[in-house]
């Protein structure tokens, strides 16, 4: 039986690796062992910061309508609770776009959640 030296399908799989390793600082780009564990982490971070990144989002909205907020004269909390007893469904990053570039637009929004 003649020697199996896994040519194709092993010299593909590196290649793949190497190739997603592609820009990686010294022998992580060159040598497969190195650049295996590096895209495996590269990976496993990525994967994880998508889920953060919506986090992240997340909180920045809140902030910037506290901020808007709090130049109306009312906290985020009192916000967002006026919001939902006058049955108004503006999700935070709307509610944070506004309070950024359409401050009028923002306070007629506080005042409806003023209202209720």
């Amino acid at each position: 039986m003649p020697r199996a030296k896994r040519g194709f399908k092993a010299r593909r799989r590196r290649h793949r690796i190497l190739k997603m390793a592609e820009g990686y600082y010294g022998t992580r780009h060159r040598l497969f062992r190195t650049a295996t564990e590096t895209v495996d982490r590269a990976l496993a971070f990525a994967f994880r910061d998508r889920k953060v990144k919506k986090r992240d989002f997340r909180h920045l909205w809140i902030t910037r309508i506290n901020a808007g907020a709090r130049i109306e004269g009312i906290s985020y909390s009192r916000l967002i609770g006026g919001l939902k007893k006058a049955k108004i469904s503006l999700d935070r990053k709307i509610l944070a776009d506004l309070a950024l570039n359409d401050p009028a637009a923002f306070k007629a929004v506080v005042e409806l959640a003023k209202k209720a």
